[in-house]
C-alpha cells in the first residue's frame, strides 16, 4: 500500500481537528476526502505532507512511517502537494514557476518541462507570462504542474475545484485521470461532488474531524440523507 493513515489525531491547541481518521490509498488509485468547511479535510492533507504535526496516529508512505518527518523529507519520498491557495509565484513566469519545482530533480529538467507543457497545453502557450497574468484556472493548472515537476507517486490536492469554471474542471479531470492511469495516486480534499465524481473511485466523508462515511462515489450519491446531513446536498 502506498499511503496508509491509521488512527490519525490532530489538535490545534485545545481544538481536536482530526479524530481517529483511517484510510489507505494504493498506486494509481484515487480517493476524495469530502465534507463541509472545517470538517478536517485540509488538516489531514497537511498532516500527511508534514505541515502540521499529528497528536497521535501513524502515516506510512511506501511502508515507512513519516508522521515525524519534515515536509521536505516527505516530498523526497515522492509526495506532491498543492494547497488550496495555490501559492504560485506571481512575479515569475510560468516557466520560471515550473523550474522552481525542478530543484529536487537531477538531469531531467528540460524533459520534465516539456512533459508539463504537453499535459497542460495552455501553459505552454503562456510560458513567458507572469503568474499574476493567468486566469484562476491557469493558475491552478500551473500549481499542479509545478507539483508534478518532482515526479511524485502520490499527489495531494486541497480543494482543487474552488472557484473554477466547469469547462476548466472538465479539462483538469481529464488530465489528472491520465496521470492516474500511468500510476499516480491521487488524494484530494473536495467539496464539489461533481468534480470528485469525475476522479475519485472511493470517498471518505468527514464531519467535525471524524470519518462518517467510507465507500464508493455511487454509494454516496445514492444516499440522499447522508448528502444532506454531511455535504448540504440533495
Amino acid at each position: 500500500m502506498l499511503l496508509e493513515v491509521v488512527d490519525l489525531h490532530v489538535h490545534y491547541g485545545a481544538a481536536h481537528a482530526v479524530k481517529g481518521v483511517d484510510f489507505a490509498l494504493d498506486t494509481g488509485r484515487t480517493l476524495a476526502l469530502m465534507g463541509r468547511n472545517g470538517a478536517g479535510k485540509s488538516t489531514t492533507l497537511k498532516a500527511i505532507i508534514g505541515l502540521v504535526r499529528p497528536s497521535s496516529g501513524t502515516i506510512r508512505i511506501g511502508g515507512r512511517a513519516v508522521q515525524r518527518l519534515p515536509p521536505e523529507r516527505i516530498a523526497r519520498l515522492g509526495v506532491g502537494y498543492v494547497p488550496e491557495e495555490r501559492r504560485i509565484f506571481q512575479e515569475l513566469t510560468v516557466q520560471e514557476n515550473l523550474e522552481v519545482g525542478l530543484e529536487r530533480r537531477r538531469g531531467t529538467g528540460r524533459s520534465a518541462l516539456e512533459r508539463a507543457f504537453a499535459l497542460f497545453p495552455s501553459l505552454a502557450e503562456r510560458r513567458h507570462r507572469l503568474g499574476r497574468e493567468l486566469s484562476g484556472g491557469e493558475q491552478q493548472m500551473l500549481a499542479i504542474a509545478r507539483a508534478l515537476m518532482g515526479d511524485p507517486r502520490l499527489l495531494l490536492l486541497d480543494e482543487p475545484s474552488a472557484g473554477l469554471a466547469p469547462k476548466v474542471l472538465d479539462q483538469l479531470a481529464v488530465t489528472l485521470s491520465r496521470l492516474c492511469a500511468r500510476g499516480l495516486a491521487l488524494l484530494l480534499s473536495e467539496q464539489h461532488l461533481g468534480f470528485a465524481s469525475l476522479l475519485a473511485e472511493r470517498v471518505c466523508v468527514l464531519e467535525k474531524g471524524t470519518v462518517v462515511f467510507r465507500g464508493s462515489l455511487p454509494e454516496l450519491i445514492a444516499d440522499e440523507e447522508r448528502l444532506r446531513a454531511h455535504l448540504g446536498l440533495g
